[in-house]
């Protein structure tokens, strides 16, 4: 049984290995995995915040995608608890 949340710090990285690292944390969730935690920070603007609600708002694997608990956190919902 896996991780039901799953946090991926994003912190200092481009683009394409935010997306990468993403991408790696979506392939590895299992039937036991709810959320993935992205941690982009917000003090050096949003771009990856963006970067993610344009890339993973339609993946085939995630819900919905919602704020985190601070402005530096975006959630992936893979399914409902």
């Amino acid at each position: 049984m896996g991780n039901p949340i799953v946090s991926v710090d994003l912190h200092g990285m481009f683009r394409e290995d935010a997306v990468k690292a993403i991408d790696r944390a979506l392939k590895a969730a299992d039937d036991s995995t709810y959320q993935i935690k992205l941690i982009h920070g917000y003090n050096r603007g949003t771009s990856l915040k963006n970067m993610i609600m344009d890339e993973y708002r339609y993946h085939p694997k995630v819900l919905r995608v919602v704020p985190g608990d601070n402005l530096g956190i975006t959630v992936l919902v893979l399914r409902e608890l």
